[in-house]
């Protein structure tokens, strides 16, 4: 392919990026509901493209051509493939700029959320294989594998259901890609909706703590603009442009950070080939380079912690090439949807949006006033928000219910991803689950799930929420 089709290609999703934006301000049913920019930008994509337009314009003989909509073929390849490039950019900067505190700090500070988020992850493989295995494969014929899938797109959202097409397509169940993004864009829309809905219930039942008005954000705010006697600098400059520019060096300890997941990719490989895989047991050949290009992140930062006492990296520089990966990925994901595979699946779609949907509300309202004893509501709406999608829905639902930062949930919901995005929410679980399933089938899995939901609920209520409130930092 072209250079120049690249290019194009990169300079379209930041026109659509645009227009998400210019959409979002002008509706105010976008704006209420906190819908993002890019999600409406790969919206916008979707209807232009081949699964809208497409299908349109080729029934009149003067566009008979226009298969892909106002998009090219080899555009839209570029827009199919960005997403599993993109995710290892977002994964690897997760921890990068960051101070990785010990693990006693992270416990006390955070375990109350780390159970009760490790609770509903696991509790999504045990209720999304159990409705497949009982209703979807029975009824709708679906493979056993989309047991997995509201793990993938609730708790890992639109980069990790991306990031993990090329796994579903190497074991056979390449549907399963444009399910987990429809999932994870009703993940996201619902989310907000239901997070936004508890909020207004939290404040009449008095449950939360610090808001109490209901009218919680004004009009710029909700148009997703920052007033300007508000804003601050999006990052500082650790080094003189003059030697290197320090964006050009931010982005290079990303590369660095994603080349050592590389290189325990290929050593894991080699260790599968001269071992288990002899006998045809593999895993890792199904296991995406993002988990590990997250571990490189954090093996780069143990060692910049340690040796650069210049503290070249910056988190909020790291935050904005992060944010700039991820509004691209979402945009192209969802521009690139399969409409054809959600519709002929329409029965497992809703099904399995229901069950996510319904265990994510009904684990807030039961267990979390259970297992945190500290601010439970301001500390448990930001996981759900995470549960049902999207990180930044979290951190915005956290934002509304304690905009001053009075309980300390934001810096707790920050230690919580330590403990809890290596394993679930887009880590090495999260990457294996379908192979999982692929190689062992859905039973075996669903028992290993639902023993470590079982323990994680039993840390979350007799370790944690027995605990006083002033015990928990």
């Amino acid at each position: 392919m072209q250079p120049e089709i690249v290019g194009l290609s990169i300079l379209l999703l930041g026109l659509m990026l645009v227009i998400g934006k210019l959409i979002r301000i002008r509706f105010d049913i976008f704006s209420k509901y906190f819908l993002p920019s890019s999600v409406i930008a790969g919206l916008v994509v979707l209807l232009l493209g081949p699964s809208v337009l497409g299908q349109l314009l080729p029934r009149f003989e003067a566009f008979v051509h226009l298969d892909y909509g106002v998009f090219t073929e080899d555009i839209f390849s570029v827009f199919a493939t960005l997403p599993a490039l993109l995710i290892n950019v977002i994964f690897a900067a997760l921890f990068l700029g960051k101070k990785i505190p010990n693990i006693k700090e992270i416990w006390m500070s955070a375990g109350p959320q780390v159970s009760y988020g490790q609770s509903v992850a696991w509790g999504q493989y045990v209720f999304g294989i159990l409705v497949t295995m009982l209703i979807l494969v029975p009824l709708f014929g679906i493979s056993p594998m989309a047991g997995a899938l509201i793990e993938i797109a609730f708790e890992g959202g639109h980069g990790t259901s991306a990031g993990l097409a090329s796994t579903f397509e190497d074991v056979g169940f390449a549907e399963g890609a444009d399910l987990a993004l429809g999932l994870a864009t009703v993940g996201v829309v619902s989310g907000v909706i239901f997070g936004v809905i508890l909020i207004n219930w939290g404040v009449r039942k008095q449950k939360t703590n610090y808001l109490k008005d209901p009218k919680m954000m004004d009009e710029t705010n909700l148009r997703g603009v920052i007033d300007i006697e508000d804003r601050q600098a999006s990052g500082v400059l650790t080094t003189s442009p003059q030697s290197i520019e320090p964006l050009a060096l931010h982005i290079g300890f990303i590369a660095i950070a994603i080349l050592i997941g590389q290189g325990l990719l290929e050593l894991l490989l080699l260790l599968e080939n001269a071992t288990w895989g002899q006998n045809g047991t593999t895993i890792v050949a199904y296991l995406p380079l993002f988990p590990l290009a997250m571990i490189g992140g954090v093996m780069l930062q143990v060692f910049m912690d340690k040796f650069d006492k210049f503290h070249l990296i910056d988190r909020d520089m790291i935050n904005r090439i992060q944010g700039l990966a991820l509004d691209f990925l979402i945009v192209a994901a969802i521009g690139t949807l399969s409409l054809k595979v959600i519709g002929a699946n329409i029965g497992v779609f809703l099904i399995l949006a229901f069950t996510g949907i319904a265990w994510n509300i009904f684990a807030f309202i039961v267990f979390a006033p259970r297992m945190i004893p500290k601010n439970y509501f301001e500390r448990g709406i930001g996981d759900f928000g995470q549960s049902m999608g999207m990180t930044a829905a979290g951190l915005m639902l956290i934002r509304i219910v304690d905009a001053q930062q009075d309980t300390q949930a934001l810096e707790a919901f920050g230690y919580k991803q330590l403990l809890f995005e290596p394993f679930v929410g887009g880590g090495i679980m999260t990457a294996i689950s379908v192979p999982l399933i692929f190689q062992f089938g859905p039973w075996p899995v669903f028992i290993i799930t639902t023993i470590i939901m079982v323990i994680w609920l039993l840390v979350g209520f007799l370790y944690f929420g027995k605990k006083d409130a002033k015990d928990i930092k």
